[in-house]
């Protein structure tokens, strides 16, 4: 019998398709997942025209907005928990943490950020804060230790600006005094200018025009610039695997990537500036002070179950069972983790209070734990981490059937929010 051709295009795709026959053989692509759900409801099949026509609406890609990839990420609001709000499980008390240490770490996107080690009461493991930009300092590390030399201060990390050959003071005051400006006894903070100035690669010492702004006792507060807004924050939980070995399981590692990348864009400028307008060439991103934010790197592998207990996990995964199910016959519950060392750290950061912060997530639970027993850390805004692959049309990012399947089950059973919108 002659074949004749089809009416479409050989390339037209199916209205419906078969449905997989079990859970193992279901992946994220199942749920159709899109940043408006009014184009996924009741859509009118495609018109039978050439293969070549642009789609009207490209999945996670919003032409009328066009958001750049070297711009602040959109955040979606997040309101006050209701009585009603089903709440995590919190500590009564949070633990007592104190940082030990911070070092400049320059990184390969030519940001700078300052790494702070931690040690807490709750368990013996050493927790970290990276946090990128001036603004943000340990409370903790800041404090006088009894006995320490200015060169101990320096040493471990508790001096302002940039070490430089020669320095040999920690403190705000006694480098004013050094180069040469004016003491102003106020109790105010450091302006953000300053910070910027002292914190900028390569710097050396600051120069006499400082910030009348600085204390009485030449000591340093955070101090967060209003005009960026609430600061971002990451509360990231290790995982070996997807960080240093590659693995595809998983998005961990693309995620802590992208939070680094969003805390060291430019911050926020106007549209012209007095260089531009002047003809002047503008700084390359790289050069330009950061937006800044905090990543809480917590030492919790395999959502609090360990690398073992996780290494047996991935097996039961090839077994055909879920990141759940697999937690839970090892004798786990789904999800272990414990968020009131990073409600600690961010007070020690100077994060706590009412302006809140803009939490980088898609876990729900984790918007609410991390706030603390009495909402000591104010999320007011939540900024959702896009896997990579969905946001360039699978030319980026983790991809594999490994990941779909781990993405699907924290969309399904661990209710993950993955929209912008």
């Amino acid at each position: 019998m002659q074949e004749y051709p089809a009416h479409a295009s050989p390339a037209f795709t199916p209205i419906a398709s078969p449905h997989p026959t079990s859970a193992r053989e279901r992946t994220v692509s199942y749920l159709k997942l899109s940043h408006d759900d009014e184009h996924n409801n009741n859509a009118p099949p495609p018109p039978l025209i050439s293969p070549a026509f642009t789609p009207p609406q490209t999945p996670f890609h919003d032409d009328s907005t066009g958001q750049r990839h070297d711009r602040q990420p959109r955040s979606i609001p997040v309101s006050s928990p209701t009585d009603s709000e089903r709440q995590p499980n919190l500590l009564p008390q949070l633990p007592h943490v104190e940082c030990q240490v911070r070092a400049r770490i320059p990184t390969t996107t030519g940001q700078e950020m300052f790494l702070h080690l931690y040690h807490n009461s709750a368990d013996e493991k050493e927790h970290l804060a990276i946090v990128f930009g001036p603004h943000i300092r340990s409370k903790s590390l800041d404090a006088p230790r009894p006995g320490e030399t200015e060169r101990d201060r320096m040493i471990r990390g508790a001096y302002v600006g940039t070490l430089f050959p020669g320095r040999t003071h920690s403190r705000v005051e006694q480098i004013r005094q050094e180069s040469g400006a004016a003491a102003k006894k106020t109790g105010g903070r450091p302006s953000a200018g300053y910070l910027s100035g002292l914190n900028g690669p390569g710097q050396g010492p600051p120069s006499p025009t400082m910030s009348s702004d600085v204390s009485a006792e030449g000591g340093i507060d955070s101090s967060y610039p209003e005009e960026l807004g609430p600061p971002m924050v990451r509360i990231h939980s290790e995982c070996y695997t997807g960080e240093t070995v590659w693995s595809a399981r998983c998005d961990c590692g693309e995620q802590l990537d992208e939070a680094a990348r969003l805390m060291s864009l430019p911050a926020p400028t106007p549209i012209t500036t007095p260089s531009s307008e002047n003809g002047e060439q503008p700084l390359p991103p790289s050069k330009l002070p950061s937006c800044g934010g905090v990543i809480i790197y917590l030492r919790q592998e395999g959502r609090g179950i360990g690398l073992k207990e996780k290494l047996k996990a991935y097996n039961l995964q090839d077994l055909g069972h879920d990141t759940m199910e697999a937690n839970i016959l090892l004798r786990h519950p789904g999800d272990a983790r414990s968020y009131g060392l990073a409600t600690a750290m961010l007070m020690d950061l100077g994060l706590d209070g009412e302006r809140g912060i803009k939490l980088l997530t898609n876990n729900p639970e984790k918007v609410r734990a991390v706030e603390g027993p009495n909402r000591e850390v104010r999320v007011v805004e939540r900024v959702p981490m896009i896997p990579l692959a969905w946001k360039t049309g699978g030319k980026e990012g983790v991809q594999g059937v490994e990941v779909e399947r781990y993405i699907s089950t924290k969309i399904e059973k661990f209710k993950h929010m993955f929209s912008s919108g």
